[in-house]
């Protein structure tokens, strides 16, 4: 009798107890590109260097020129001459002067002002763009230039 018993504890079922969380989830983005301009500015630069010459600007003997008082965004720029200073010897001169960009006064919504460095994108085309799910089947739409559809499907199940 023990050995039969001993046999029943042993060969009884195990009861487990857990907690079983399952979740199912779909979605569908679908995006489209808005329109966009980046723009740097261009700045005044003024540079002069040299030796063995003499310089004016046409009134004033030793002048180096440069740039002056700000308008919109561009600095007036006085020219200079250069001279070798004396026959037949060595000089050296360099003279570089770069206008910036004028700063726009009068700019409405979506304008840009004409800046030297622009780059602009159009924004996206929805058309055709579209995203469906039926009982977790998604389907998606290729759309227009500039446009996005991303679909997901997610399970997940959890024992505790």
């Amino acid at each position: 009798m023990k050995k039969l018993l001993a046999l029943l504890v042993f060969a009884s079922p195990t009861i487990a107890l857990a907690d079983i969380t399952s979740s199912i989830s779909s979605s569908v983005q679908l995006e489209v590109a808005a329109p966009g301009t980046t723009a740097d500015r261009i700045g005044n630069s003024y540079s002069v260097s040299g030796t063995g010459v003499t310089t004016t600007d046409g009134t004033t003997a030793g002048s180096l020129g440069g740039l002056g008082a700000v308008t919109n965004g561009i600095n007036a720029y006085t020219p200079i001459t250069a001279s070798q200073l004396t026959d037949g010897e060595s000089f050296n001169y360099t003279v570089s002067h770069t206008t910036g960009d004028t700063i726009a006064t009068t700019l409405t919504t979506g304008e840009v002002s004409p800046f030297g460095d622009l780059t602009s994108t159009s924004g996206g085309v929805a058309t055709n763009l579209a995203g469906t799910i039926d009982n977790h089947v998604i389907g998606l739409t290729a759309g227009s230039a500039g446009t996005t559809a991303t679909g997901s499907y997610v399970t997940s199940v959890t024992v505790d």
